[in-house]
Formats: structure tokens, C-alpha cells, sequence
């Protein structure tokens, strides 16, 4: 006999709210809080609610044509994502990482992206997307706006991550570097930054496109080290 009978999976009611929400998410369905989160999240990492500036909930709502309530689940996610944080009696406000969250997302990115790279010879790859990353970088210019250059260098890392063919990796990276772009957009200008680095991304690319996975690995965690160096020193400066 089944063990689930009598559960309200085999009891012919169909099962419970709960049974319908897993299978919804299992196929990978987003609540509309998620999807609410997404567009706020993607909103901060553009730079147009910038870290310690508050988030009204009544003009959000009302323009994103939610109510309250999922709004507020939609913070709740993001708060947990440490993108925004709850302040007593003022509201929801975009959060300032400090230099210890900047050496910690580092670290992260040096355990993941390193093994991304070195795991692909496991599978065959498509590398259009982080080509056409590397091509819009430099389709910029070395003088474009540095929002310009450092979206293209996210995309950059958000292709490369998505050579894994894992969503929880996507989502993980996506909430990593939406972290990051708090800790950017606080700093006055860093065009010199991302040219530095994002002409870095042209020498990964080739060595993946080569089969030199160990090299492009290695010069990824090289990559990451130096630019958490940089992006401390520039953040430690401008707090």
C-alpha cells in the first residue's frame, strides 16, 4: 500500500493547498512575490535605488500594481537575500554592504566560478552567450559609462556561471552579484575597475573555447583574488 494513503494524496479530495505548491514549484514556478523580488532586485543592481536610500511602499506597490502584502514578502525575500534590511520604525531601505560582506562574496565566488570552469569538460558547452558578453564589453569602449561596462562585465559572469546547467547556481550568482553591484554603485566612478577586468574576460573565454579548462580555471581564481584586493581598497576608501 501506498504510504502516503490517507494523507490527502490518495484520498480523493485531489490533496491539500501544500501538495499543489510543491508540485508548482518543482516545475519551477515563481510566487508573484518572487517575481515582484526579481524586478526589485534587478532595479538595485542598475543602480536606481541606491544603498541607505528607502524603499516607499506605498509608491512601489501602487506602480508595480501589487498589494502590500506581497510586496512586504517580496522585502522579506530580499532582506534575506541581504540585499535590503528593515530599520525599526523607518521602513525598507537598499542595504551597504560592509568591507567583511565584500571579502565574504569573494570567497564565494572563488569556490564557485573556479569549479564551473573546471567541471565543463564533463559536458559539451555553448559559449554564445558569454561570447556575446565579452563582444558587448568591448563593443562599449574603454570610455562608456563604467554602468555600461560593469553590466556587461555581470553578464560576463552570469554566462559563465550558466555553462553549469544548474537554475540554483543561476540564482545563487544572480543574487551574489546583485550584492556586489550595492557595493559599486557607492563608489564615485569605477570605469578604470571594470576595463581592468573585463578585458580579462576576453583571455577566459579563449582558454575555455581552447579546452585549457585548468588554465582558465587558475586564471579565474587569480581573476577574483586581485579584484577583491582592488574593490576593498576602493570601497574601504569611499566609506
Amino acid at each position: 500500500m501506498d504510504s502516503r494513503a490517507g494523507s490527502g494524496a490518495g484520498n480523493g479530495t485531489g490533496g491539500g493547498a501544500e501538495d499543489w505548491a510543491e508540485e508548482l514549484a518543482q516545475a519551477g514556478w515563481s510566487s508573484k512575490a518572487e517575481h515582484i523580488a526579481a524586478i526589485l532586485r534587478r532595479r538595485i543592481a542598475e543602480g536606481k535605488h541606491l544603498p541607505d536610500v528607502r524603499l516607499p511602499e506605498d509608491t512601489i506597490s501602487k506602480g508595480l500594481k501589487v498589494s502590500r502584502n506581497t510586496l512586504r514578502e517580496a522585502f522579506r525575500l530580499l532582506a534575506h537575500e541581504g540585499v535590503v534590511e528593515h530599520r525599526h520604525g523607518q521602513g525598507v531601505f537598499v542595504r551597504r554592504l560592509s568591507v567583511a560582506d565584500v571579502v565574504d562574496l569573494y570567497r564565494l565566488r572563488r569556490v564557485v566560478q573556479p569549479a564551473v570552469i573546471r567541471d565543463l569538460k564533463s559536458r559539451a558547452v555553448d559559449l554564445a552567450q558569454v561570447r556575446a558578453a565579452v563582444e558587448e564589453f568591448e563593443a562599449a569602449g574603454t570610455e562608456a559609462d563604467w554602468r555600461v561596462l560593469g553590466t556587461a562585465n555581470l553578464r560576463f559572469h552570469l554566462a559563465l556561471t550558466a555553462l553549469a546547467g544548474s537554475r540554483r547556481l543561476d540564482a545563487l550568482m544572480s543574487r551574489v552579484l546583485a550584492e556586489l553591484r550595492l557595493v559599486f554603485h557607492a563608489v564615485s566612478d569605477l570605469r578604470e575597475f571594470h576595463v581592468a577586468y573585463g578585458t580579462r574576460n576576453r583571455r577566459i573565454l579563449e582558454l575555455i573555447d581552447a579546452g585549457a579548462l585548468a588554465k582558465a580555471a587558475n586564471e579565474m581564481s587569480a581573476y577574483l583574488r586581485d579584484a577583491e584586493r582592488d574593490l576593498v581598497e576602493r570601497y574601504a576608501a569611499a566609506r
